[in-house]
C-alpha cells in the first residue's frame, strides 16, 4: 500500500491573473473606470490544487516559475493555500505567464488577454516523479504537455488516477486523452474533439475512443453531462448570485479531485463539485472564493442534496 504525500499532485499553467472589475464592457479607444482591480493566482490545474486544498485535501504543484515578482507572488499564494511548493523549480530570468482580466458586472462575463511569458517546458526529475508515484491523483490541464504525458504514464503504472481538465485543444491531446481516467473537458472542448452536436453524445464518444473511468462534460449555466460503467445522467448548476466566474472550471476539477480522494462516488463528485462552483462565483478571485467542505454540504442540503 502507498505512503501518501500528497493526495493530489498537478502539472500545468501557473498563472498571476490580474482581475478588473468593470461596470460593463467599454468601446475600443475610450477610457472606463475600474471599479476594482485584485492580484491572484490563476492556471487551471494550479487553482484546482489551491480549491482541493481549501475543501481539506492537500496537493502539491509540480513545475517551472520564475524568480520574478511574478513568480514569487505565485508561490506566496500557493502556500497562503496550503499546496506543497517544494516539487517547484525555480528560474532565473525568465517572464512569469501573466493575464489580464476583465469582468463585466453587467452581463457576468469575463475576457482574458494573456502573455506565456518565457519559462522553459517542464522536465520531471526523480523527486517530481516519485511525487506522483505515491499521490491518489494527478491532475493536468494540457499545458506543459509533454511533462504532463510522462507523468501520465507514471501515474498509469503506479496506480494514481490521471484527472484531465480538458478545456484547449492543444496540439498532442490526443496522447493525454489516452492516458485519461478521469476525464472532464468543457462542452466546447467535447463538441469540437469529438465533432458531436450534443454534449451527452460528446461525452459516450469520448468514453467509446478514449476509455476512461469517467467521462464528465461541463456545460456552464446547464449543469453537465456524467457518463460511467454504460450510464449518462445530467448533474444540474447550483443557484448563486454570480460576482466573478472566472475560474469556475478549475474550481470545479479541484473539486472534483478532492470528491474522489474522498472517496465519494463519482455522481456525488459532479455534485459537489456543482456546487462548490457556484459558491466560488459569489466571490471575487477564483481561489479566495471557495467555500470550505462543512459550507458545501450544508449549501447542498439546503438545495435538497445530500451526499
Amino acid at each position: 500500500m502507498k505512503t501518501k504525500m500528497n493526495k493530489i499532485v498537478g502539472i500545468g499553467a501557473a498563472v498571476v491573473d490580474t482581475l478588473i472589475t468593470l461596470p460593463r464592457f467599454p468601446e475600443e479607444d475610450t477610457k472606463l473606470r475600474a471599479e476594482s482591480v485584485k492580484l491572484c493566482g490563476g492556471g487551471p490545474a494550479a487553482t484546482g490544487l489551491a480549491a482541493a486544498g481549501k475543501l481539506g485535501v492537500p496537493g502539491g504543484f509540480i513545475g517551472v516559475l520564475s524568480d520574478d515578482a511574478g513568480g514569487r507572488f505565485l508561490k506566496a499564494d500557493f502556500e497562503k493555500y496550503g499546496v506543497d511548493t517544494s516539487l517547484i523549480e525555480v528560474k532565473g530570468g525568465c517572464r512569469s505567464f501573466t493575464s489580464c482580466i476583465w469582468l463585466n458586472k453587467e452581463t457576468g462575463s469575463r475576457t482574458c488577454v494573456f502573455d506565456k511569458g518565457s519559462l522553459p517546458p517542464l522536465s520531471l526529475n526523480e523527486r517530481q516523479k516519485e511525487a506522483v508515484r505515491q499521490a491518489e491523483i494527478l491532475m493536468v490541464d494540457g499545458n506543459d504537455l509533454d511533462a504532463a504525458v510522462a507523468a501520465a504514464r507514471i501515474a498509469r503504472q503506479s496506480g494514481t488516477k490521471v484527472l484531465y481538465d480538458a478545456g484547449g485543444l492543444y496540439e498532442g491531446v490526443e496522447r493525454l486523452l489516452a492516458l485519461t481516467d478521469l476525464l472532464i473537458p468543457s462542452e466546447e472542448f467535447a463538441l469540437k474533439i469529438t465533432g458531436e452536436k450534443t454534449a451527452e453524445r460528446a461525452a459516450e464518444k469520448l468514453m467509446d475512443t478514449y476509455r476512461p473511468e469517467a467521462a464528465v462534460v461541463t456545460c456552464g449555466k446547464r449543469g453537465g453531462v456524467l457518463v460511467q460503467k454504460g450510464k449518462t445522467v445530467r448533474y444540474p448548476i447550483y443557484p448563486a448570485e454570480v460576482l466573478d466566474s472566472n475560474g469556475a472550471g478549475d474550481v470545479f476539477h479541484g473539486a472534483f479531485a478532492a470528491a474522489a480522494a474522498m472517496g465519494y462516488s463519482y455522481e456525488q463528485c459532479c455534485h459537489f463539485s456543482s456546487a462548490v462552483s457556484a459558491l466560488k462565483c459569489t466571490g471575487v478571485g477564483a481561489r479566495e472564493s471557495v467555500p470550505d467542505f462543512e459550507t458545501v454540504t450544508a449549501f447542498l442540503a439546503a438545495n435538497g442534496y445530500r451526499l
